[in-house]
């Protein structure tokens, strides 16, 4: 067979460094902490006071069971508030149970909205199981905590009671969704209510239901320290764009120098059940749907570091490890659909113009870690209003801007379907995360699939080897499918002519393709060629 390779095109590399000049920003590196007898946990919600944490609620297990009689059973509740000293390498805690019982149940709640303003962290929302309702349920309640105080009386072994409140509210019944502000309003970003135990198999939803709640839901909050008091305001809906949960909201500094939020990826898609790639900026007037670029990595909720140069006008976001749908390997795009743990940092970048572009960093997590993990910001660093830091006035050597704790630490990329309790575990370990110059050997690598017109998706992949294929096109054009193997032979070539411009289709069966193998996918138009992995699983 005739010898190929299946590259991208020098015209398209030439064309995407000319529009998108840029030199990497900083680098990035990280350094383990470990501290005795932390303990693991996940999807939890942190305040901070003087350098020490706070942690509620949150799981004390690995990624949830498939098995309805196991999944989010009431022994991986994290059913203690715990005090974090990082500095000093030291740990505190004290139980729930001197809390009214409403309070105990949401604080031992997975996946809550969570914002701290000042000194109080508000808890909004949450899933898990209530005893006073006998079912698993989306709580309906916000609580304050006052952080200060309660780190304290932790740390000495003093009551905690008369520092939490808490109101009910229906708009609050959330789970997995984003609480963030622009300016003085708070902005309730996706997520679900989910009302019973959940069960993967349960294909008619008859032992739960579950409402994405499609919307951005924009309120006041007012707090005298006694009474809390919430002003909703008009919500923005749109089932197609915002039916996200367990994803990245992040703050952000937009081209106008006006603070807003971006909503990075998220699942599933209403469609299909396969995360956004899109995203979705949100300012203080309106939001709008990016559909321009496209994130391939970091799709599920995981650590994330926003900085801004306002000398640039560049707002950078970088994201540590978690789940997606690609992956990189040796220096090809792998598009897998069972959507795995990963390892992958990634950046992304918008420049003064809004042009968002996405780019992977050289350094990895140490294993697959990140989903469900945060990241915790050292805040005694330069930042603006909304926590975003200000990267023209670090004083740049190498410094500690922040920390990634928690998470859950997978095994193996994919093992949902095989997962029953030991494949995975609730990460205990802690890294420092420093920001420094960038080096010469140092190079963040640009995903050219993130500014690609094209957006091609091979789905499902892994498959059978038959070949679906979903790209979009700028003109009506012919368009040229090669298929390799992975040793660039060339298997199979055609040319589907006259496609439209706009969203297309196509199916072929291929034959003689072996199971386990993987094949090269290359995409050709007149202006672009994209070349992806095809992975063969009969």
């Amino acid at each position: 067979m005739k010898q190929i390779t299946c590259p991208l095109t020098i015209i398209f590399l030439l064309f995407t460094i000319n529009i998108y000049p840029q030199s990497d920003p900083f680098e990035i590196n990280l350094e383990p902490l470990n501290i005795t007898d932390l303990g693991g946990i996940q999807s939890f919600a942190f305040g901070q006071d003087n350098g020490k944490w706070l942690i509620v609620g949150g799981r004390l297990d690995g990624l949830h069971l498939r098995q309805p009689n196991a999944a989010f059973d009431e022994a991986g509740n994290n059913n203690q508030l715990i005090v974090i000293d990082p500095v000093g390498e030291q740990k505190w805690s004290a139980p729930l149970s001197s809390l009214p019982i409403a309070i105990q149940e949401q604080l031992s709640s997975t996946n809550m909205q969570f914002f701290q303003e000042d000194d109080y962290l508000y808890c909004l929302g949450g899933y898990g199981y209530s005893a006073t309702l006998d079912d698993y349920t989306t709580y309906n309640k916000l609580t304050a905590i006052k952080v200060t105080e309660v780190i304290n009386a932790i740390i000495n072994n003093t009551d905690i009671t008369e520092f939490f409140r808490q109101i009910s509210d229906n708009q609050f019944q959330v789970t997995g969704g984003r609480l963030r502000k622009i300016n003085d309003l708070f902005y309730l970003l996706g997520g679900q209510k989910f009302i019973g135990r959940y069960s993967p198999m349960d294909s008619d939803n008859t032992t739960f239901s579950q409402e994405y709640t499609n919307a951005i839901r924009k309120f006041s909050l007012t707090d005298d320290g006694t009474t809390i008091t919430i002003n909703h305001l008009p919500s923005y809906t749109d089932s197609n764009n915002l039916h996200r949960r367990d994803y990245n909201a992040e703050s952000q500094i937009l081209p106008d120098e006006t603070e807003g939020i971006t909503m990075f990826s998220g699942v599933f898609q209403e469609t299909i059940a396969l995360p956004f790639l899109n995203s979705v900026t949100v300012d203080s007037q309106s939001y709008t749907v990016n559909n321009t670029f496209q994130q391939y990595y970091n799709h599920y909720h995981c650590p994330v570091l926003p900085v801004y140069s306002a000398l640039k006008n560049e707002m950078h976001t970088v994201f540590f490890g978690g789940i997606a749908q690609f992956y990189e390997s040796e220096g090809t795009l792998i598009q897998d659909d069972n959507v795995p743990f990963v390892s992958t940092i990634a950046r992304v970048t918008r420049d003064k113009n809004g042009i968002m572009t996405e780019y992977k960093l050289p350094v990895e997590m140490p294993a697959l870690l990140g989903a469900g993990a945060e990241f915790i910001p050292n805040l005694s660093l330069p930042h603006y209003n909304n926590d975003v830091f200000k990267l023209d006035d670090l004083s740049f050597a190498s410094i500690l801007i922040g920390y990634i704790y928690g998470g859950i630490s997978s095994t193996e990329p994919n093992i949902f379907l095989i997962n029953d309790g030991t494949q995975s575990t609730a990460n205990s370990q802690i890294f420092k995360v420093y920001i420094k110059p960038k080096s010469a050997l140092s190079i963040d690598e640009l995903n050219l699939s993130s500014i690609s017109p094209l957006n091609l998706q091979i789905y499902p992949n892994p498959n059978e080897g038959v070949l679906n294929l979903a790209f979009n096109l700028t003109k009506n054009d012919h368009v040229k499918i090669t298929i390799c193997d992975i040793k660039g032979s060339l298997i199979e070539t055609f040319v589907l002519k006259n496609q439209k411009i706009g969203k297309n289709n196509y199916s072929k069966e291929i034959n003689n393709l072996a199971n386990g193998n993987i094949y090269l996918i290359t995409v050709e138009t007149s202006y672009e060629r994209i070349t992806r992995k095809l992975i063969v699983e009969k």
